[in-house]
């Protein structure tokens, strides 16, 4: 399985990047492959190509600032809030990745 993600905060500092590593680390415990953008205060970082996002059976958008979405149309997609999710203890933020990652491969949303 090939999941991309994009996690991007208002500041770019730190939960940007604490919910990418979260993502990645869900991912791999799964055995799913995983490439997440993150859109930090210095820009996009491991930017997501179309080939990338083609490849995908997933997207996952973590974020509160806007995302661009037009490059993920037709793609099997879940959105959440980035904030809302830092509020939990960090097994639970894994936790939350993991079932994300099982209702986007079992339950196709279109």
């Amino acid at each position: 399985m090939k999941i991309v993600a994009v996690t991007a905060c208002p500041t770019g500092i730190a939960h940007t990047y604490m919910a990418a590593e979260a993502l990645n680390i869900a991912a791999s415990e799964m055995k799913y492959d995983m490439k997440v953008e993150t859109r930090g205060s210095v820009g996009a970082e491991n930017a997501l190509t179309d080939k990338d996002i083609q490849n995908a059976d997933a997207v996952i958008i973590a974020a509160d600032t806007n995302v661009p979405m037009e490059r993920f149309q037709g793609k099997n997609l879940l959105k959440y809030l980035l904030k809302k999710q830092f509020l939990m203890h960090k097994d639970s933020l894994k936790k939350l990745c993991q079932q994300t990652l099982i209702v986007l491969l079992t339950y196709p949303i279109k």
